[in-house]
């Protein structure tokens, strides 16, 4: 990297005896500000610690001193050195007289932004996010300068106090070929981002520092208008734009959403939720924890619709090596937190993986992303050696041993002709809003001695869905005068269905866990689609159930998908599909 800070500029406009130890200071190049306040010692500051540069006081004359040789302070208190990147901002008392000033070191670093020059050549608007201090600005005026010079596109700067292009007329080199718009008043600074948009024709937009909700619209404003937008913001997590009403439109804005009482069901929570409100302004965000070490959200839509559902987004974190290589390390998401045996963290070593720069090869395949959860190995199943083995190849002998063992058909307890009631067997049911196909697929793959019949005359019993008896008097007032039985089930699935005819046929034993019959939820009962079930029982009842932790499986197409989520529903467990087509596949959350 190339650094440019002019610091002997900066240092003229200090009194001698403020000066001249910063001369000679072995940390000059570090020098981040100069600290001036009216009756106290003078501060020099560095990344490591602050140091006082003089036993004399400040007085009103050295002050004086410093005013008169600086540029006009402007409504937000700032002013800067003509042709320098530094800026001077001044402490008021109440009558508005200036009694102290912190003189900002500025620099001009060339090459700091190798670190995701990829993402700037995208086009993508670009949101930095950090605390004060940790190099946003310099970034900025960086990122400018690769746009307008090496990229050749047309850029045009909203410079509100002069602190991206420097202070005067001119601005500074550093910005290369990009254009400046300066600010009167920094209340204006929306306006002058709009007039940018309509007078210059701009291809890129540089805005530092938005802040107030007008800005944010104005962004809004120019990224729907095609323009590519670079800005900062002051926050150290995506998560505290979400918490900040006045930047949260930023990312799409949050409002509270009434689900229904299925999707509420579905997804396992309250009614009433937060949900994203529209598309993000920016669709790249950098969190700047450090100078060399930033967290890059590639997808902000998908992050925060992640963080809303109480979950950890998958986040890239890039950093520089001491060779200066460019280091990606990718860290996987984690399950809500209020889930038992969760450490909640999204930074454990197991999950991170790092690589030097590079494409991205897509990845392909059912596949090709995901991992089991496993459960620990047992004592009895380590080699001779006592080698342990790993908990993934553990879980894949369970697996095969599993698939190759022959089912053994298990002897009902109907097998008189008698049925619990003492009814003659078969069973004759009257279904009533229940879906045949359900019915027929369950009686023919458990041979259950089941007939459907569509008259409730010859019934046996009816079995009807509870949301249509309690609407239904006229089914009640039926089944009543006829004295036959009528049984509900909660919804028409397969699981329900089942363990409702077991139950008719007194099959089911409440003090024993139901056993799945995995030929009950596969369609065709090809073997992609045994495995996958397999896979789903094994993590059930190996993982989830016994040690209270949830479980990825391993990408599945959406019709197998389909039949894991009533696999899992049959043992009463909460599910959910995430990620992206190919790579889509379920998490199965303990009760």
């Amino acid at each position: 990297m190339q650094i440019t800070d002019d610091l002997n500029k900066l240092l003229d406009i200090v009194p001698d005896d403020i000066r001249q130890p910063l001369e000679q200071h072995p940390q000059r190049n570090n020098l981040i500000e100069i600290v001036m306040d009216l009756g106290r010692l003078p501060e020099a500051r560095f990344p490591s610690k602050a140091e006082h540069l003089s036993q004399k006081p400040i007085s009103k004359a050295d002050l004086n001193y410093c005013i008169e040789r600086v540029g006009h302070f402007g409504g937000d208190n700032r002013a800067g050195i003509e042709q320098t990147l530094h800026r001077i901002s001044a402490l008021r008392n109440r009558s508005g007289e200036i009694i102290g000033l912190t003189l900002r070191v500025g620099r001009a670093v060339f090459g700091t932004i190798k670190i995701i020059r990829d993402l700037v050549e995208t086009g993508q608007s670009i949101l930095m996010l950090g605390r004060p201090g940790v190099g946003k600005t310099t970034a900025l005026r960086e990122i400018a300068r690769v746009l307008a010079d090496d990229l050749e596109k047309r850029v045009v700067i909203i410079d509100t106090s002069n602190e991206i292009a420097g202070d005067g007329d001119i601005p500074h080199p550093a910005i290369g070929r990009a254009r400046r718009m300066q600010v009167s008043r920094p209340e204006l600074q929306h306006q002058v981002m709009i007039e940018a948009v309509e007078n210059h024709m701009p291809e890129v937009i540089v805005i530092d520092e938005i802040g107030t909700e007008l800005e944010a619209l104005a962004a809004r404003t120019i990224a729907e208008r095609g323009v590519q937008l670079v800005g900062t913001a002051h926050g150290n997590r995506i998560e505290n734009l979400m918490k900040n009403p006045t930047l949260a439109d930023l990312i799409g804005g949050i409002q509270a959403v009434t689900l229904g009482d299925d999707e509420a069901r579905r997804r396992g929570s309250q009614k009433t939720v937060l949900e994203r409100k529209a598309p993000p302004t920016f669709a790249i965000a950098i969190e700047m924890l450090e100078r060399q070490k930033w967290v890059v959200h590639e997808q902000v839509a998908e992050a925060i619709d992640t963080l809303l559902r109480g979950k950890q987004p998958n986040q890239q974190i890039r950093s520089i090596s001491e060779t200066g290589e460019v280091l990606i390390a990718h860290e996987a998401g984690t399950p809500p937190a209020r889930f038992p045996g969760n450490s909640g963290t999204a930074s454990s070593s197991s999950s991170a993986s790092v690589s030097a720069i590079r494409p991205v090869t897509p990845l392909s395949g059912w596949r090709s992303a995901g991992k089991m959860v496993p459960m620990p190995p047992p004592a009895d199943k380590f080699p001779a050696n006592n080698a342990p083995v790993s908990e993934t190849r553990y879980f894949e002998q369970l697996l095969e041993e599993s698939l190759s063992v022959e089912p053994v058909a298990k002897p009902g307890r109907f097998s008189q002709n008698v049925g619990p009631n003492g009814e003659d067997l078969p069973l004759h049911v009257y279904p009533y809003g229940i879906a045949r196909h359900h019915l027929e697929q369950v009686i023919s793959t458990l041979n259950l001695p089941v007939v459907l019949t569509k008259d409730i005359d010859t019934a046996d019993v009816v079995l009807a869905l509870r949301s249509n008896v309690r609407n239904q008097s006229k089914l009640r007032h039926l089944a009543k005068t006829r004295q036959v039985p009528l049984h509900t089930i909660k919804a028409s699935t397969l699981p329900h269905v089942a363990r409702a005819l077991r139950r008719l046929l007194d099959m089911e034993d409440p003090a024993t866990p139901e056993i799945a019959d995995l030929s009950l939820f596969a369609r065709s009962g090809s073997s992609d689609e045994l495995e996958a079930l397999e896979e789903t029982r094994l993590a059930v009842e190996q993982i989830v159930i016994p040690k209270g932790q949830p479980v990825e499986l391993l990408p599945r197409s959406p019709n197998v998908r389909k039949m894991q989520h009533e696999l899992v529903e049959h043992y009463h467990l909460k599910s959910d599909s995430f990620g992206e087509e190919p790579n889509r596949r379920l998490r199965i959350y303990p009760a």
